[in-house]
């Protein structure tokens, strides 16, 4: 099958000169972490205890490294202002932690460090401010889960009852901080990978978990679903592949209309590995998926061929406001795009 970068490119009204922006972030970590508050206010995070904000819409960014977080690679950053950030950073027993700042980035709070050697977190998702859900790859069959009710004080790990069951092999990605995602007041989808594909859904804040098999590529311990994102109503996609292989092709985006009870795989074409996926607040229709060689837009996942594509090795990408999303990948990179 021909790469990626050969199959034919249809763009309505998006021009490749003028859609993006490469920005300057002052930094050349590897980053891996996006939070948007707003078309002004974006935060990400990366490798060796970074952290990066902007409050002018990415004209200036301001990076800059958590103390005594300097040997942590921070995947996930949720934001809520200028002011208030949530930074998780992977690894094995101590190597995961939850950071939060109220200061923007003036002072930070060790809210959380896993005390568990064979424990390795993953992503972190909230409803609100204050309540939030972590997850971790399983130990002993099953994920593991914290959580909190008051703005990270306590982060309480979620008892056996409630922690979903793994497959032999099955983990959760943390390649971008989105597989795991939250809906309205209650609702929380947990997508999985490594020699599975599958997306838990909990109505309760994780405390009742139901699993759904996935139509994802996921042959291989490289392979799977990497990302998720959801509306407030029904309307989900899931994202993956195997990022061993950024070219191949295969069933790596799919979606779901009834809140995740069942996915389909996205008629668009091609579709190589996609690290993560985002969808615009005001369209859920409209889609950024971003992976290890590609980048591309679409404003509707059903269409035969994607509005708009990019030869780009980005991580993450989320929506800042419509029509406008943000994208990170190694080296510092961050992208601004402007998307119809």
């Amino acid at each position: 099958m021909r790469p990626f970068w050969l199959w034919p490119l249809v763009i309505s009204t998006v021009s490749l000169a003028q859609s993006f922006t490469v920005q300057n972030s002052n930094t050349t970590e590897d980053l891996r972490g996006l939070s948007a508050v707003s078309a002004s206010v974006v935060w990400a995070s990366g490798t060796h205890g970074t952290y990066l904000r902007t409050t002018d819409g990415g004209n200036t960014w301001i990076s800059a490294h958590v103390p005594g977080a300097e040997t942590v690679d921070f995947r996930d950053v949720q934001a809520f202002s200028a002011d208030e950030a949530y930074l998780l950073s992977i690894g094995t027993g101590e190597q995961s932690r939850i950071y939060k700042t109220i200061d923007g980035g003036a002072n930070w709070t060790l809210q959380f460090t896993n005390s568990d050697p064979k424990g390795f977190f993953d992503c972190m998702a909230f409803w609100d401010r204050t309540h939030g859900i972590a997850v971790g790859d399983p130990i002993d069959g099953q994920f593991e889960l914290i959580a909190t009710e008051d703005g990270g004080t306590h982060w309480n790990s979620l008892p056996a009852s409630y922690r979903p069951h793994s497959l032999a092999e099955e983990g959760a990605f943390a390649a971008s901080g989105t597989c795991i995602a939250v809906q309205g007041g209650q609702n929380v989808l947990l997508a999985t990978g490594v020699n599975a594909a599958r997306v838990f859904r909990s109505l309760d804040r994780g405390v009742t978990w139901a699993a759904t098999d996935a139509p994802i590529d996921h042959d291989g311990v490289s392979a799977g679903i990497f990302s998720i994102a959801v509306d407030n109503a029904q309307y989900g996609v899931i994202g993956g592949g195997d990022y061993r292989k950024p070219d191949l092709q295969g069933a790596h985006l799919a979606l779901t209309e009834d809140g995740g009870v069942t996915w389909r795989v996205a008629q668009i074409q091609p579709q190589a590995f996609i690290s993560a996926v985002a969808l615009d607040p005001s369209n859920a229709r409209h889609l950024l998926a971003v992976g290890s060689s590609h980048a591309a837009y679409t404003d509707d996942p059903d269409n035969r061929t994607w509005k708009a594509s990019w030869d780009m090795n980005l991580n993450a990408a989320t929506f800042a406001a419509p029509g406008q999303a943000v994208a990170v990948g190694p080296k510092g990179k961050v992208v601004w795009f402007r998307l119809p």
